[in-house]
């Protein structure tokens, strides 16, 4: 089963054509149909219309469920560095790989996954690192999330090998994913970023 993760803002679905093309992408290599996706902006709840709704829909074949939320933004603080290889190439629905990371935050809101000795994502999310007024995404990520890619696509950032030790070279790092953008300002110093 996988799982797409749509933002909705003020009743407006973002960003569709990535998340299709991912359904799409996923489904061919795994070698069965995506389905199509209903018009979600009629779908939408009564009452959430002028809210940032989060709508995760379940998936193989066949569509298994559609659900709409008001979405909060988590608070983060800091970051605790972890060195793991998950398996997340693809949004698949079962988390337990990723929350098992997240059970080692220790004191930190989130973990910042290092793979191989290079920066990659957190449990949710892309990451984008400041430099000046430079902002570059790792090279590797764990996900190929839609933001990044629309972000990328747009020349807002650029990839970049980031390594571990490296990260001192930066001042900021934002989390980005498809609800969360640059602007929404979800970011630590990168000296909150914990051993």
């Amino acid at each position: 089963m996988f799982l797409e993760t749509i933002c909705l803002l003020n009743a407006k679905v973002q960003n569709i054509d990535a998340h299709i093309k991912r359904m799409r992408q996923t489904a061919e290599y795994f070698r069965f149909d995506a389905p199509e996706l209903p018009d979600l902006e009629v779908l939408l709840t009564s009452g959430m219309e002028n809210l940032k709704v989060k709508c995760s829909i379940h998936y193989h074949n066949e569509i298994s469920s559609i659900s709409f939320e008001r979405y909060i933004p988590k608070v983060i603080n800091s970051l605790k560095l972890i060195n793991a290889s998950p398996d997340y190439a693809f949004k698949f629905s079962d988390r337990r790989e990723l929350n098992n990371l997240l059970n080692s935050r220790e004191e930190c809101e989130e973990v910042l996954i290092v793979r191989n000795g290079y920066i990659t994502d957190t449990t949710y999310s892309n990451v984008v690192l400041q430099k000046g007024d430079e902002l570059y995404t790792p090279h590797n990520p764990i996900l190929n999330g839609t933001k990044r890619q629309k972000l990328l696509q747009e020349g807002t950032i650029s990839e970049k090998v980031i390594r571990k030790e490296s990260l001192k070279e930066y001042s900021r790092i934002y989390l980005i994913n498809a609800m969360l953008d640059i602007e929404d300002n979800i970011s630590v110093n990168v000296d909150m970023i914990k051993e």
